[in-house]
């Protein structure tokens, strides 16, 4: 038959009378207990913690078990973690060695297109100018062009109308100091560009007596009809009784073949000589010292005074020396000295 449980009496005055010192020692003891049993749950919560943490497994213990269910005995169960419940932590890796690249590895870019790049279409290029005088020319424009290239100083000398080397190289200067390509000829361009800077010739610009002042005349050109020649100014001038009727430019031979000086007279005349000995042209030939003689030279009116003659007295304007041939006679006097 089941014992009938007594009610406990409470801890007070009447159970410490009843029971004296034992129920003193008895408080006590209820106390540390107390104290116990909290120590006690604050360390399973601890063990707790670290038995989840190292994957055991914490189970509430069933009713009779046989714990201390007095003064707050643990109620709880650790059972360490089978194989199965424990974490699984990750193995560590290890390295496999590479194997080499295989062409199915690659990746196949496929060729760029190249893009036609864009070429722009070449604008029509300008028309030369036509050439209007060369080397070779002869005309009166040519004159004309002599005279204004001098008036800018690009010509220093009498315009002859002959278009040589002299003047070729007159026009190149002029094209290159105004940015026009520098052949050398006339063209349309450079005959307007000198014409704006320019203006028309006179008589006298077209037409000089002679390139330098002529010289006094010597004593011996003052009678007559003479030819006196100065080789100190470069020029010739025809006197008849001491008066000036025309004056020209001259050249003179060489140190190697030089015009011989003195007073001399016309032995004869040649309109369309051609020397024998040198097989060049010598138009308006007047002899007065053997084969030396006064006449037209094409090469003194192209080159100027670079060149030399082989001993006679050339003259570089044709239609002056022309003149002169046809007023000149044979017998008349022929004066050279410096």
């Amino acid at each position: 038959m089941p014992r009938k449980a007594t009610p406990r009496r409470g801890f007070g005055s009447g159970y410490d009378q009843e029971h004296g010192e034992d129920g003193a020692e008895r408080r006590g003891f209820d106390g540390e207990r107390g104290r116990y049993g909290r120590g006690l749950g604050a360390g399973l919560a601890t063990a707790v913690v670290l038995a989840v943490s190292v994957g055991c497994t914490v189970q509430p213990l069933p009713a009779g078990s046989g714990a201390d269910d007095k003064g707050g005995g643990s109620s709880l169960r650790i059972t360490p973690a089978t194989e199965s419940a424990r974490p699984v932590l990750p193995k560590p890796r290890t390295e496999q060695p590479a194997r080499p690249a295989t062409d199915r590895d690659r990746t196949t870019v496929p060729a760029a297109v190249p893009t036609p790049a864009w070429t722009p279409r070449p604008r029509p290029s300008a028309p030369k100018p036509a050439t209007l005088m060369a080397s070779g020319s002869e005309s009166g424009q040519v004159r004309e062009l002599q005279a204004r290239l001098r008036q800018i100083g690009y010509f220093n000398r009498n315009p002859t109308g002959y278009y040589g080397s002299v003047t070729a190289t007159a026009v190149s200067s002029f094209q290159g100091k105004r940015g026009l390509p520098r052949t050398g000829a006339t063209d349309t361009v450079t005959w307007v560009r000198l014409l704006s800077m320019t203006t028309k010739p006179t008589p006298g610009q077209l037409r000089p007596p002679t390139a330098e002042p002529v010289a006094k005349p010597d004593p011996r050109c003052l009678k007559g009809r003479v030819m006196c020649i100065s080789k100190n100014s470069r020029t010739l001038s025809w006197m008849i009784d001491g008066k000036v009727k025309s004056s020209m430019d001259v050249r003179f031979g060489s140190q190697y073949t030089p015009t011989r000086e003195g007073t001399f007279k016309v032995g004869w005349k040649s309109r369309h000589h051609v020397s024998t000995l040198y097989d060049s042209p010598m138009p308006y030939a007047m002899f007065f010292s053997g084969g030396q003689a006064v006449h037209y030279s094409s090469d003194f009116a192209a080159r100027g005074y670079s060149g030399a003659s082989h001993g006679c007295v050339n003259v570089r304007d044709e239609k002056k020396i022309a003149a002169l041939f046809s007023e000149v006679r044979t017998g008349d006097k022929v004066v050279i000295y410096w």
